[in-house]
């Protein structure tokens, strides 16, 4: 055993200096690409960073210019507290959670349906109707949310969840997705599951899902986060703000003031509270976002 953990140790650091010295021939070789890479990195993450120290200031501190510093960590623990219990954020993460969970299934579901119908299934207009599919791509939300807006009160789902959720159980990108991954199936297994005298829901189930579990979790992150960061819709659809969803909410925390000073602590402190859940979904499920996206890592 002792003699299998050493060996198992040093194959991981010859890996590791392998791969540093790959990095390092790179580095010589195309220095400009990684000057490139390292200046965007910077740029995008240099946001992320000041947030992350405003949270951990108080107001004075931020309109402080001479204090470019953290601050306490008990300020830090305040100022997360007030915004997730004074202003609700709490609350409003859970609302987020569920709405973002009900759309995905839902869309996962549907996508999973229409796809199968689509490739599996010969039946009148099914190419007119796939064209109408990838035509709702080419439509902006701003067009439908009028039309949008008065089925949804229409149908008394207005300030109410089924407004919110429902319109975005159908995803066009989805069924794209999963009947462009069907295609790709062979023809040979389909028709052996014919013979077999296999169900639609046996295939689906035994077949059609095992296949494309890769392809279902980089949707389920594509789906829950474009949920997540909705803004326009549950503003128009919501009324209730202990219904209202966490992106809206950043707009409750304009109102804080500290005088006539704007809390600029506590708005970046609920920024920081609704982007953790995704950054820590995309760090979980990269490998099959990128997959589903067409990419090699």
């Amino acid at each position: 055993m002792a003699t299998e953990d050493t060996f198992d140790v040093g194959q991981m650091r010859s890996e590791t200096g392998r791969r540093l010295r790959h990095w390092l021939d790179d580095l010589a070789d195309h220095p400009g690409s990684h000057l490139a890479l390292l200046t965007t990195s910077l740029v995008l993450v240099a946001p992320i960073g000041l947030a992350l120290l405003l949270t951990t200031q108080t107001t004075a501190q931020v309109y402080d210019l001479n204090y470019v510093r953290p601050g306490g960590l008990d300020v830090m623990i305040s100022n997360y507290r007030e915004v997730l219990f004074e202003f609700g954020f709490l609350r409003l993460t859970l609302n987020t959670l569920f709405i973002a969970g009900v759309t995905t299934l839902g869309g996962i579901a549907l996508s999973l349906l229409a796809a199968m119908a689509i490739v599996f299934y010969d039946f009148r207009g099914k190419q007119l109707a796939f064209f109408f599919i990838l035509l709702t791509l080419m439509v902006p939300f701003i067009i439908r949310v009028v039309p949008l807006y008065e089925l949804v009160v229409t149908l008394g789902w207005h300030d109410t969840w089924l407004g919110v959720t429902v319109p975005f159980l159908a995803t066009a990108t989805g069924v794209f997705l999963y009947r462009q991954h069907f295609k790709s199936i062979p023809v040979e297994l389909v028709e052996t599951c014919r013979l077999d005298g296999v169900g639609p829901l046996t295939f689906l189930r035994g077949v059609l899902i095992p296949m494309t579990k890769g392809m279902t979790s980089g949707l389920s992150v594509i789906l829950f986060v474009s949920t997540w960061n909705a803004y326009l819709w549950p503003l128009i659809a919501i009324n209730t703000r202990d219904r209202q969803m966490i992106q809206v909410g950043l707009r409750f925390l304009q109102s804080a003031q500290q005088g006539t000073l704007t809390q600029y602590n506590l708005m970046m402190t609920g920024a920081v509270i609704s982007l953790i859940p995704m950054l820590v979904l995309l760090l979980a499920l990269r490998k099959n976002l990128l997959t589903t996206m067409g990419l090699e890592l």
